[in-house]
């Protein structure tokens, strides 16, 4: 394992891509772009912007995968902000719910729990 940044990328998996991509896109201000698909598989992917061959980045994609359900997972995955409480105003008007206010853990900062419009939890982190 690295021991720079052990996560280099991350799939949340939805079942309406569309409706996840205006999700994310309004609440993180940001462009999710198709990626291509590498195998025969019924796959439809959207990336986060990123950058795959910096050392220590992580960058990640939205999936579609017929038959996959989206949601009930275990692993939340957290975006960076500079102020988590910023994202999270945005999260009823984008389709989702906010599971928990911007909350102090100490040294390490704040972070808010919300789902996306297809029942996935997700973090966002910031230090302030």
């Amino acid at each position: 394992m690295k021991t720079e940044n052990p996560v280099v990328w991350f799939e949340i998996y939805v079942n309406d891509l569309d409706r996840a991509k205006s999700f994310y896109e309004q609440v993180f201000k940001t462009k999710l772009t198709p990626l291509g698909n590498p195998t025969e598989d019924t796959l439809q992917m959207l990336s986060f912007p990123g950058d795959m061959d910096s050392k220590g980045k992580t960058s990640g994609a939205l999936v579609h995968v017929e038959g996959v359900e989206a949601g009930g997972n275990s692993t939340i995955v957290y975006f960076g902000s500079e102020d988590c409480s910023v994202e999270e105003s945005r999260v009823k008007d984008a389709g989702g719910d906010l599971v928990r206010e911007k909350m102090s853990i100490g040294e390490f900062g704040f972070i808010s729990l919300v789902k996306d419009t297809e029942g996935n939890m997700i973090g966002i982190h910031s230090m302030q």
